[in-house]
């Protein structure tokens, strides 16, 4: 029986195989690490491992082949918890099928012109294009300011200076505030979950994240006024700044009728928070209660705060009122308010609730006569 070779590179001490190994991709040219096994196989197989794993890592270090998708996938799970979270993912599905597989450093406006062309044609706005891009831009400089291989290489070497994004001037989607009628048809239309929230918001001026994140442990007793408010935390508010969402009588009744339905969230569906009002079954409502379907008008939840402000400005709430009531970045405290202030908003809030005072000003596109009946 003829002698095995054995493999160079392993020394066997202290009743363990070392590697001691000669290498080009190992930083001061040796490799020298525990086998961790008494036996020869095994530590020839360990040894075969590392090499290989030493030559992906320096073949990758050399060609900088870091895909987007990776990129994109580390990044998703580095803000896995923030609120946007939800809406990066969204935009990194519309990305990938398109820059997902390059590496990272042919992502520039060349590459990311057939995304653009192909959801130009599809005929998704420039915003919403935009914001995907925007994303895209965060990735690249986080590869490229922050994140490093082992050896200390940044995963980019550098960041485009910037991205072009698609003009949006005189191209944005027009607000279709409603009209009392359009929103008790509506209203009917769309199932309890998403009836209730649309109440909610269209009383609150809560943005669409704001409504879905609700949670009853920031719901916050004021004993003076015999009522309560909902202090919404910066984590979930786009000014990411503190603010208080006072409830008419309107919006109280649909808090009461959801309390003891979670014990953590205010919106559910089916046991679990509800995660987009913006969903199929608004998209379903909206189209077969006959509301505007064109191109170039607002169609989504939003326009539910787009009304809320509307009917404070037709009930003649001033401006200052007004801006608090939808959490516009001012400058100020918000949350920070006296018994008296408080009942300013409360009033404020309250008098949208008479359908003869608060009628919705003129709109900004032509409304449709007849709306379709539901039920």
């Amino acid at each position: 029986m003829s002698k095995r070779n054995k493999m160079p590179g392993l020394r066997f001490r202290n009743g363990l195989w070392h590697i001691e190994k000669r290498s080009k991709d190992v930083q001061g040219g040796w490799l020298r690490e525990s086998t961790e096994t008494a036996s020869r196989a095994e530590a020839e197989q360990y040894l075969i491992r590392r090499l290989a794993e030493i030559e992906q890592a320096a073949r990758r270090h050399v060609a900088a082949i870091y895909s987007f998708e990776e990129a994109g996938m580390r990044y998703l799970e580095e803000i896995a918890q923030k609120p946007s979270s939800d809406i990066v993912a969204m935009h990194l599905d519309q990305v990938f099928p398109f820059i997902g597989q390059l590496p990272l450093e042919q992502i520039h406006d060349g590459t990311l012109k057939l995304f653009v062309d192909h959801e130009s044609a599809r005929g998704i706005a420039p915003k919403s294009i935009n914001n995907a891009i925007g994303v895209v831009a965060a990735v690249l400089n986080k590869a490229a300011r922050v994140w490093r291989t082992e050896d200390g290489t940044p995963w980019l070497r550098q960041a485009p200076a910037q991205l072009t994004r698609l003009s949006t001037k005189g191209r944005q989607a027009k607000p279709y505030p409603l009209s009392w009628e359009e929103q008790d048809v509506l209203i009917r239309s769309l199932p309890r979950h998403l009836a209730d929230a649309a109440l909610f918001a269209v009383n609150t001026g809560c943005r669409e994240q704001e409504i879905c994140r609700l949670r009853w442990d920031w719901e916050v007793k004021v004993t003076d006024l015999d009522t309560s408010v909902f202090v919404l935390p910066e984590s979930v508010t786009k000014t990411s700044t503190e603010r208080a969402v006072v409830l008419n009588a309107v919006a109280r009744s649909v808090v009461e009728s959801r309390r003891g339905t979670h014990k953590e969230f205010v919106f559910t569906y089916r046991g679990r928070p509800v995660n987009r009002l913006h969903n199929t079954a608004w998209k379903r409502a909206w189209k077969a209660v006959g509301l505007p379907d064109e191109k170039g008008i607002l169609k989504g939840v939003h326009n539910l705060r787009h009304t809320f402000g509307r009917r404070l400005r037709g009930a003649g709430i001033p401006l200052e009122t007004r801006k608090t009531l939808l959490g516009h970045a001012n400058g100020d405290i918000t949350t920070h308010y006296s018994a008296a202030e408080l009942q300013e908003l409360l009033d404020a809030v309250g008098r949208i609730v008479d359908r003869g005072i608060a009628q919705t000003p003129t709109l900004t596109v032509v409304r449709r006569n007849v709306l379709k009946s539901v039920g």
